[in-house]
């Protein structure tokens, strides 16, 4: 009897042998021996395959690392971080599957249909990081920029999966050094800064513009 996993293990076993999808579903199904019925009665296309794997390294991540005890002692950076590394860490076991599936992607600017489930449920994970980091006044609330947050932190979870790809040092060591620095500089512009407060000492002065004639420095 056909099931979600034993399908995953088929589909994945055959792209990484052939190095492309089958050419019909009539083909994978006889091949490995169960009905089209059967496929159709889990998964509607093979791209629909790999977006429920891709689904599934996040949700197996997150569900990872919010067993550990000091999760919920972790500021928002860390549980940040801790997302990062051990989403890497789980898709050590599965990178010759990884490499084929982002590589056979178009290069365009949109979403490419089989990451839509895991960048929802990565935004998601990454807009609760940020309720609780700004509730802790860990991250500062910018007007028309603060609900971005996580779309910068998307991009920064493609720019990493695609340096991983690439990766050869021994045990993807550069992989880890670029989560570290990647994360805390973003988290860094998340965070007030100089520059904030500079914005809000201009709107100090924009508001109380009339203070210099109250206090007698008014031109003569």
């Amino acid at each position: 009897m056909a099931t979600i996993e034993g399908i995953q293990k088929a589909y994945i076993d055959f792209v990484l042998t052939e190095g492309q999808q089958p050419k019909s579903v009539y083909i994978f199904a006889k091949k490995n021996k169960m009905t089209e019925e059967e496929f159709y009665k889990f998964f509607g296309s093979f791209d629909a395959i790999e977006q429920n794997l891709w689904t599934g390294f996040a949700i197996r991540t997150i569900a990872e690392i919010k067993t550990q005890d000091v999760w919920s002692q972790y500021s928002a950076r860390e549980k940040a971080l801790s997302f990062f590394y051990s989403f890497f860490e789980l898709l050590k076991g599965s990178r010759s599957f990884v490499v084929y599936s982002v590589k056979k992607q178009p290069k365009t600017f949109s979403t490419p249909q089989i990451f839509t489930g895991i960048k929802d449920v990565f935004e998601t994970f990454c807009n609760d990081l940020i309720v609780e980091g700004l509730e802790s006044n860990e991250l500062s609330e910018r007007k028309f920029f603060s609900n971005r947050y996580k779309d910068a932190l998307w991009v920064q979870l493609v720019f990493v999966l695609n340096f991983w790809i690439n990766d050869s040092s021994a045990g993807f060591e550069k992989t880890d050094e670029a989560i570290e620095k990647g994360i805390n500089v973003t988290f860094d512009l998340f965070q007030r800064s100089p520059i904030d407060n500079l914005f809000e000492y201009g709107k100090f002065l924009a508001k109380n513009g009339g203070l210099k004639e109250k206090m007698g420095f008014g031109s003569n």
